[in-house]
């Protein structure tokens, strides 16, 4: 049977081997993968000659603000913004929406308010937090693919979580078969080292670093995975941002504990002096690191101890930002960042580094859709899965301007760099989405997509 889409003459990246080779797609669907110059009948014929082909990335983690702050983002500029970066997926997370998706009642609002803007696939993660536990299981059975909750302070339009809530919550989420996701840092240790900072006279922006030292997040992963330990649920450490982090989570999981880690591209590609440099456009919550932290991370990432590599994307308007620069403190910490996270990783670990392109493809594709459920139907390119694919040119080198940015707002730390390895084309479903520079698809043709099974077990995480 005819084709209806052969990409041929690729180097095509999977989560196991790279190859010279080219991929059919029929009805929306990868129908077969050859190797070598294997020609497959097909409606339409898109070379691929010095391209990298590879599966679509799920960014598990991700802020979109909509419904109730759609002036900071919203679904159809982020998912815009997403496709041109070769985001197929898009997983957000339960706030910084309004109000945030804390119910059924929530959920089932926010997933109407959004069914016609997005460009590309997106999913939702529920919030855990001590006044909802009674509404764990109904947003589990509508498929959210994670519970989301703080162990520090994080605003006052939801709670985040003491260590008995925490616990309970672990319990019922064990039984559901569900994530729970944590943002990791001490709560009592922060507001101390906030507090003393802001007494002394501390404005500047070297100052939000010191708030936030990797202690506290180390000590908060550790919390977190005793208390996984006792409950057996899956748990997934977001955003973490050294070497300590993940040391603890590999010895978790050593012991037989089901916890995962996740860091972003900014905290591989920026450090604290970028901060300093930049001002409030580089200011995110764990903050950046100093370059020997950074330097440190990126050898867990070469020896396969980051699970996910997910973009915090996280926009707010550009006075939310400006604001902060004679006082960081006043500042929104929060990156924007889907639309550059594959050009960083092309860029600081397969060219600068030697990340293997299969490992980049475990690492932003097939690890996220295994551990929030979305496969098989998403995160790699065996015959059956969604054609959800993204073409890379690997050497063209260019400098991100604002013009280039497509979320809400153009701000982004990351103007200005040169990066090596340019999203080209982005495919969901078997249809382009994204070509060179422009949105190919309508708002609406993104699908929402749910949690279909259980957390898998087996040992697949790591690269």
């Amino acid at each position: 049977m005819k084709a209806d889409i052969f990409l041929a003459n690729a180097t095509v990246v999977t989560d196991y081997a790279v190859f010279s080779g080219g991929l059919a797609i029929k009805d929306g669907k990868v129908s077969q993968v050859v190797e070598g110059m294997e020609a497959i009948p097909a409606e339409q014929v898109i070379d691929l000659t010095d391209k990298i082909l590879m599966p679509g990335l799920v960014d598990s983690h991700t802020h979109l603000n909509e419904p109730g702050r759609e002036e900071w983002e919203g679904y159809t500029a982020g998912s815009s913004a997403a496709a041109a970066g070769g985001i197929t997926t898009t997983l957000e997370m339960p706030f910084n929406a309004k109000p945030p998706t804390r119910s059924v009642a929530l959920l089932r609002a926010k997933r109407e308010a959004v069914r016609d803007k997005s460009i590309i696939e997106y999913g939702h993660w529920g919030l855990l937090e001590p006044r909802n536990l009674n509404e764990l299981e109904g947003m589990h059975a509508e498929g959210v693919v994670g519970f989301k909750s703080f162990m520090c302070d994080a605003g006052v339009e939801f709670e985040m979580v003491d260590t008995d809530a925490l616990y309970q919550g672990m319990q019922y989420i064990a039984r559901l078969g569900n994530v729970v996701g944590v943002h990791a840092e001490n709560d009592s240790l922060t507001r101390g080292l906030t507090r003393r900072l802001r007494d002394a006279g501390r404005r500047d922006a070297r100052a939000w670093g010191e708030s936030r030292p990797p202690i506290a997040e180390v000590e908060a992963i550790q919390r977190a995975i005793l208390a996984a330990t006792e409950t057996g649920v899956r748990l997934h450490i977001v955003h973490a941002t050294t070497s300590g982090s993940f040391e603890a989570i590999h010895r978790g999981r050593a012991l037989g504990v089901k916890v995962t880690g996740e860091t972003c591209p900014h905290y591989l590609a920026l450090d604290e002096d970028d901060l300093t440099r930049l001002g409030p456009v580089a200011k995110c919550s764990p903050p950046l690191r100093r370059r020997a932290v950074v330097d440190d991370l990126w050898r867990d990432v070469l020896r396969g101890r980051v699970d996910i590599i997910a973009s915090d994307h996280c926009p707010c308007p550009p006075e939310m930002k400006q604001c902060g620069v004679d006082d960081i403190w006043q500042a929104w910490g929060g990156i924007t960042g889907n639309q550059t996270m594959l050009p960083v990783l092309l860029t600081e670990g397969v060219h600068r580094r030697g990340l293997p392109l299969t490992s980049l493809v475990r690492m932003t594709s097939l690890n996220p859709a295994r551990l929030y459920g979305l496969y098989p139907r998403q995160g790699h390119l065996w015959p059956g899965a969604d054609a959800d694919l993204v073409v890379v040119d690997p050497e063209k080198e260019w400098v991100l301007s604002f013009d280039d940015i497509l979320s809400k707002h153009k701000q982004s730390p990351f103007v200005g760099m040169t990066f090596r390895g340019a999203v080209e084309r982005t495919l969901v479903r078997g249809r382009t989405v994204y070509l060179e520079g422009e949105i190919m698809a309508q708002p609406g043709y993104g699908q929402l997509v749910k949690r279909t099974t259980s957390v898998q077990t087996a040992p697949f995480f790591g690269s």
